[in-house]
């Protein structure tokens, strides 16, 4: 409906009182500092990159320690939290929280330091588990790993691959070293992955007998238990694996006790988050050593209000002034609570730009209209419009974006309820087989106008009309926003000659009888009507040839310019028939609820059956809604972003994004401003 009018705003203040200053324009949320103004011998803005780099860590802290809480003591929440929208903390609360801000961020520091403790302790944990795991099999051996024999003997302790016995063992050794006499062999313990194996054999052996036990796959342990037998060592590890198994369940119980502490940390999330915001607004100011200059855009409408505000508090100067003709300023959008829930699907594609008007107010129309009757089936729209009624009148306080999101789709079901009943769409023929097969009569709903799967030619047509009154309403706001930019020529140029030729046209077309018979109407405009309607086709389709091309100074240039502009028609005929996705989507949704309709009936009428039938009905439209709801909503928006905004609207606004209290998890109450 309209752009809201903005300011330009210059404050000159004491460098001492800017960040107060920037803290009541946080309050207010009504001014958004641009970053253009220029460095001189006595201006500079300052570097904040330590300070910023600093306050990243502190909230990176603070949103892990959340983490970690929500980790091991969850916060209780149901499906519908998220509707809520965010707590509201009054000004005291506010206060009051602001001055534990050290003993809240300390909180999360401890909370940090537990994890970082339970992390340390499970990698621990791990390293232990390994090496007991790898010392197990050792565990009847009675002396350390590492003895090495006495002054006569020698000792190999080690291990072969797979699971051999004493006797094979001794019969390779026998085969490899027959000269070694006196050797002892013991098996500790033996599975099929490897054997572990103790050998005593004389000093001078020693090199034979280990070359001969590494030729068969002998290998020292990969552990050592130093001057303990494993089975102490394995006990040793296992009481240090147990105190690390206790501490992790200690650190978690102490994590635990803060959960009641997760409001505070949540407090001071948002705090540092708007702290970032103050600070990085501040990279953007002119700086000398006493003054300080902010420069920005401000609602018209608080403009008063925030001077007031300003000179009460503190002692500065302040220019207001309008934005030049040739300045892009930023876009902030006011419509009816009609046409307010799609502007965020407008912001997808792009705010308006320079000269531009506002298309949300009509752009909302033939958006509801286009999405009931891609949609089209009125069981769908009374559930959906139901369904986010309820939301929106059980969740008052929920977030505004999510709140415009669910009367956008309130406002949809509406119409999809509309176009279902118009054309007899009730759950598919939901009434027909209930009827039908569990009460043995026939029932059905009529539709108000007529059926589309019975009809489909006629839908078509229909489909394509409505393209037609889409398109001459994205003309006729062309003509309104050239109107705006006082470029009343074209008016004429860029959307009366086009008026002339395809209306023209389509009038000529419905004239013919060949045309009415293809498109089965049982309606044809009068001959002297359609050579009328020709003549000014072709007036239209000689002006766009004259005057398409009228920027160039060359005639002959500006001729082939408006050749080339006439062929646009053929764009046109492309636009009308891109309509005909209102007939696909409109039978699918149909068709498929019929279907399984059809199939839930299948089971019959006893117990079993009417199971059945209650759960693929069910499961049946749950997925033809989430289908066809993503299909409508996807081709609403082509059909509005290529055919309707091509005739007029290209976009390219900035939007408005003032210095504000943007928090994550709490709202702080407006008597912050007072």
């Amino acid at each position: 409906m309209a752009i809201l009018p903005m300011k330009r705003i210059h404050i000159y203040a004491l460098l001492e009182d800017h960040k107060q200053i920037l803290e009541l324009l946080q309050q207010f949320g009504t001014v958004q500092v641009e970053d253009d103004l220029q460095e001189d011998e006595f201006f500079s803005k300052k570097d904040l990159t330590d300070e910023k780099l600093k306050l990243d860590r502190d909230i990176t802290m603070v949103s892990e320690a959340l983490a970690v809480l929500n980790d091991y003591a969850p916060e209780e929440k149901s499906m519908f939290d998220s509707l809520k929208g965010k707590q509201e903390l009054s000004f005291a609360d506010f206060e009051e929280l602001s001055a534990k801000y050290h003993e809240i961020f300390k909180t999360a520091s401890n909370i940090k330091n537990l994890d970082r403790q339970i992390a340390e302790s499970t990698a621990a944990m791990y390293k232990l588990q390994l090496q007991i795991d790898t010392i197990s099999p050792w565990g009847r051996l009675d002396i350390p790993l590492q003895f090495q024999g006495t002054n006569s003997t020698a000792a190999l302790i080690g291990t072969l691959p797979r699971e051999l016995s004493h006797e094979d063992i001794l019969i390779q050794l026998a085969d490899l070293v027959p000269e070694v006499e006196g050797l002892h062999l013991d098996i500790i313990s033996a599975d099929h992955q490897q054997t572990c194996i103790f050998v005593l054999c004389s000093k001078k052996q020693e090199s034979l007998v280990e070359a001969a036990l590494r030729s068969i796959g002998f290998a020292r342990p990969a552990i050592a238990s130093g001057d303990k037998a494993p089975a102490i060592q394995k006990a040793e590890w296992e009481e240090e694996y147990e105190n690390h198994r206790k501490a992790i369940n200690e650190s978690k119980t102490a994590i635990f006790s803060f959960a009641d502490s997760r409001g505070e940390l949540q407090f001071l999330s948002d705090c540092l988050s708007m702290r970032m915001e103050r600070l990085e607004t501040s990279e953007h100011l002119l700086e000398s050593k006493r003054i300080i200059v902010i420069s920005g855009y401000i609602l018209e409408r608080e403009a008063e209000a925030l001077t007031s505000a300003l000179y009460n508090k503190f002692l500065l100067y302040m220019e207001l002034s309008d934005p030049s003709e040739n300045e892009d300023f930023p876009i902030l959008l006011q419509n009816s609570k009609f046409s307010e829930p799609v502007e965020g699907v407008l912001k997808s594609f792009s705010l308006p730009g320079k000269g531009e008007i506002d298309p949300t107010s009509i752009f909302a129309f033939f958006y509801y209209i286009l999405f009931g009757l891609m949609f089209s089936d009125a069981g769908y729209g009374l559930l959906m419009a139901i369904v986010c009624g309820i939301c929106l009148r059980k969740f008052p306080k929920m977030e505004n974006n999510m709140q415009k999101t669910l009367r956008m789709f309130f406002f949809c079901g509406l119409s999809t309820l509309f176009w279902g009943a118009v054309f007899g769409s009730w759950f598919g023929n939901a009434v027909l087989v209930i009827s039908t097969t569990f009460f043995n009569n026939p029932v059905s709903l009529d539709p108000l106008w007529f059926e589309p799967t019975q009809d489909p030619m006629r839908m078509l047509v229909f489909s394509m009309g409505v393209g037609v009154v889409h398109l001459f309403a994205g003309l006729a706001a062309n003509i309104k926003q050239s109107a705006k930019n006082k470029q009343y020529m074209a008016v004429l140029y860029d959307a009366g000659f086009w008026y002339m030729l395809i209306g023209g046209l389509i009038v000529l077309a419905l004239s013919s009888e060949k045309f009415i018979e293809i498109l089965n109407l049982n309606f044809i405009i009068p001959e002297n009507i359609g050579k009328t309607a020709g003549i000014i086709a072709a007036i239209g389709a000689a002006g766009i040839v004259l005057t398409a091309g009228r920027e160039s100074r060359n005639w002959f240039k500006r001729i082939l310019k408006g050749l080339y502009g006439l062929y646009n028609v053929s764009g046109y005929l492309s636009d009308i028939l891109s309509y005909s996705r209102l007939l696909a989507l409109g039978l699918a949704t149909g068709a498929i609820a019929t279907v399984i309709n059809e199939m839930a009936a299948m089971g019959g009428t006893s117990i079993g059956g009417v199971i059945l039938f209650v759960i693929v009905f069910i499961a049946g439209h749950a997925v033809n809604i989430g289908i066809n709801l993503l299909g409508a909503y996807v081709h609403t928006n082509r059909l509005t972003f290529v055919e309707f905004f091509g005739k007029f609207y290209e976009g390219g606004g900035s939007e408005f994004m003032p210095l504000g209290i943007n928090t994550k998890y709490y709202k702080i109450k407006e008597e912050l401003k007072s």
